[in-house]
């Protein structure tokens, strides 16, 4: 890689815990591939975001049936993630708890069409924290989305993974420059003061 992220994260902040929220994108069977590796970063960012008391929401992307592909079916050749299966479901190594609210989508943004921005206002939430998969294609999007929608952003370096490197770092590059602050689970860790 040419170049490192670091050069565009000039700003800094630590997440607030009375006003943050954990959204872990898609962590599902289906990616099992690209999140084995991320498993052990994104499972300390839950647990450090439980014990400073962070609510954590988790987002599924399942389709029911072709009218709600949208040009996700073009663009993925209709190999999609379809509800009820293996492969939609979330990876049990998360362990996620049954008051741990489950927010399903059918596109990118885990803000499109789903109630998610209304649920966010109604709890008083400032501040997102991303992490899950791909860094790329959903979790950079949703953390877009919430940056035009006012929340604050920071997006996990560690606890997020896609297909290949190069598109990983690209999406850190973005992130930096134009609308979150980067964090890692140890950062998250030591600035929630755990």
């Amino acid at each position: 890689m040419s170049s490192s992220y670091k050069k565009y994260q000039i700003r800094t902040r630590n997440p607030n815990p009375k006003t943050s929220i954990l959204l872990v994108i898609d962590m599902q069977n289906y990616f099992t591939s690209i999140a084995k590796p991320i498993i052990p970063s994104i499972t300390s960012t839950i647990n450090t975001c439980r014990r400073a008391s962070i609510p954590v929401i988790f987002t599924r992307h399942r389709h029911k049936s072709p009218s709600d592909y949208g040009m996700l079916g073009e663009w993925w050749n209709n190999d999609l993630i379809i509800d009820g299966t293996p492969e939609s479901e979330l990876m049990p190594e998360l362990e996620r708890r049954e008051d741990e609210t489950v927010v399903e989508k059918n596109t990118y943004s885990a803000f499109m069409g789903t109630g998610l921005e209304e649920r966010l206002k109604t709890m008083g939430v400032e501040e997102v924290i991303i992490a899950g998969v791909m860094t790329n294609l959903c979790c950079e999007t949703t953390a877009r989305d919430a940056f035009v929608r006012g929340f604050r952003v920071f997006f996990s370096t560690d606890g997020t993974a896609t297909s290949n490197e190069e598109l990983h770092q690209a999406t850190l590059k973005n992130v930096a420059y134009g609308f979150g602050y980067l964090v890692d689970c140890n950062s998250l860790e030591r600035a929630l003061c755990l």
